[in-house]
C-alpha cells in the first residue's frame, strides 16, 4: 500500500537533518578529535578524515541523490543527471574516506578488516559501485531500451534503498566502535564528546529513515474517494 503522505514534508526534515549531522561530525572530529589531515605525526587525524567523508560525503550526499527526483522542481532529464552526479561524489568521497581508515591503520600499525563495521563496509561500498554503474549504463549511456528501462527501475529503486540501509546500519556500528575505542582508552562515557558521537549516530539514523520516507511517498497524494459514504 502507497504512502498516503506527500514526500515534500519529508525531504525537508531530511535537509534540516543532514547539515545537522555534518555539523556534528564535524564539531567532533574538528573540535574534539583534533582535526583532519592526510599526512600527520598524529595518525588520528588520519583516521578523522573517515568519519567526516563518509557520513558527509557517502550518507548525507547519497542520501540526497536518493530524494533528488523528490526535492528538485526541475525536468526529468536535469534530475535525473543530478541524480547520477551526486551518487558518483558519494561514491567518491566514500572510497577515499575508506582509503583513509586504511592508511591510518597502516601507518598505525593496526590490523585492516578485522571489525563487522569493515566487513559490511567494503560490501556496502562494492554494491554502491555496481549500482552506480548499473544505473550509468542502462539509464544513462549508452542507455537500455525502453522496455529494459521499465522492467529494471522498481528493481533499481529497491536494491539502491537497500545499499543505503545497509550503509546506514554500517555508519552506526562506526560511531559504536570508535566510541567503545576511545572509552576503552579512558573517554568518560558521560561526557560531552560521547553524548555527541551518540547523537550523531542518533541523527545519522534519523536522517536515514526521512531519506527512505521520502524516497517510498508520493509527490502528490490524489484522493481516490474509493471509501464507502456513511
Amino acid at each position: 500500500m502507497a504512502l498516503r503522505i506527500r514526500a515534500g514534508p519529508f525531504t525537508v526534515v531530511s535537509h534540516v537533518l543532514g547539515v545537522v549531522a555534518a555539523i556534528m561530525v564535524l564539531v567532533w572530529c574538528i573540535h574534539f578529535r583534533g582535526g583532519l589531515a592526510f599526512e600527520a605525526t598524529n595518525k588520528s587525524l588520519i583516521f578523522n578524515i573517515h568519519p567526516v567523508l563518509l557520513l558527509i560525503g557517502f550518507i548525507i550526499l547519497g542520501g540526497e541523490a536518493i530524494i533528488s527526483y523528490k526535492a528538485l522542481p526541475w525536468r526529468k532529464e536535469v534530475k535525473k543527471l543530478i541524480h547520477l552526479i551526486l551518487h558518483a561524489i558519494a561514491l567518491i568521497l566514500g572510497i577515499v574516506g575508506i582509503y583513509a581508515a586504511f592508511k591510518f591503520h597502516n601507518e598505525s600499525g593496526i590490523p585492516n578488516l578485522y571489525s563487522l563495521h569493515s566487513w559490511i563496509g567494503i560490501g556496502v561500498i562494492s554494491l554502491y559501485g555496481i549500482q552506480w554503474i548499473f544505473g550509468f549504463v542502462v539509464f544513462f549511456y549508452p542507455g537500455g531500451s525502453a522496455t529494459v528501462r521499465a522492467d529494471s527501475l522498481p528493481w533499481h529503486a529497491l536494491f539502491g534503498l537497500f545499499v543505503y540501509v545497509l550503509a546506514l546500519g554500517t555508519a552506526a556500528l562506526g560511531f559504536l566502535e570508535k566510541l567503545t575505542f576511545l572509552q576503552n582508552s579512558g573517554l568518560d562515557k558521560y561526557g560531552s564528546e560521547a553524548f555527541l558521537v551518540n547523537f550523531t549516530a542518533i541523527v545519522t539514523v534519523l536522517f536515514g529513515t526521512f531519506i527512505v520516507l521520502s524516497a517510498v511517498s508520493p509527490n502528490h497524494v490524489v484522493d481516490d474517494f474509493s471509501y464507502s459514504s456513511i
